[in-house]
């Protein structure tokens, strides 16, 4: 059992039938405008698990500073919601619930939601082109979804950014990795297709959330 004080790193795992709700959405994600827009496919929602139920909020624009994102801070960024059957989905509430739980969250909580596939374009594409980094927020989750022709793409976490990181996996379906972002770092190897004539692409959900006593961006 974890207590308030173990909660710097914890590995979990999805339901087989949440990754089953989850994975379809991710063949409809839109391209953006944004600087990493045509290979990071993605959209953003944000919302709360009240009494076991998802509250979605109103669309919002996405920002991080300067300091925190060195390839894209202080820009603000607009996506897409989730799908709506994504957004009812059991998946995701029981996404949402690993999250919660596994940071004492309370039901007023805000957690942000970034559903994204990485599609490897290049001879090797930047799943983090920010490198080894933390995202500004006290509690972070990444949860695979997807793997499809690629080698590469494993999640990497680090005691301090400039050692070498003690966490190397690759996030098979439904394995999900929740950390302090306040307290590691981050990143993740660029990922290169097998096949060249075929796409290759990592499907992950990235989830977020500040605690109640920080103000929370725009």
């Amino acid at each position: 059992m974890h207590t308030s004080l173990e909660r710097t790193l914890q590995l979990t795992q999805l339901s087989g039938q949440a990754v089953n709700d989850l994975s379809p959405s991710f063949d409809f994600l839109p391209q953006t405008d944004h600087a990493d827009g045509q290979y990071r496919l993605r959209r953003y929602s944000v919302v709360k698990l009240k009494q076991g139920n998802v509250e979605h909020l109103a669309a919002r624009h996405f920002v991080q500073s300067g300091d925190i994102n060195t390839f894209q801070g202080n820009v603000s960024r607009s996506f897409e919601t989730l799908e709506e059957s994504i957004l009812r989905s059991d998946g995701l509430r029981e996404m949402c619930g690993v999250f919660k739980q596994a940071n004492a969250l309370d039901d007023e909580q805000e957690i942000e939601i970034h559903q994204i596939r990485i599609s490897a374009i290049e001879e090797e594409t930047l799943v983090a082109p920010e490198g080894v980094h933390q995202d500004g927020f006290d509690h972070l989750a990444v949860i695979g979804i997807g793997r499809h022709n690629i080698e590469g793409g494993e999640f990497l976490v680090y005691r301090e950014q400039h050692e070498l990181p003690f966490l190397n996996m690759a996030l098979k379906q439904g394995e999900v990795a929740i950390l302090a972002d306040s307290q590691l770092w981050h990143n993740a190897r660029p990922i290169k297709a097998v096949k060249k004539d075929e796409l290759g692409y990592l499907d992950l959900f990235v989830l977020t959330a500040k605690e109640p006593t920080h103000a929370l961006h725009a």
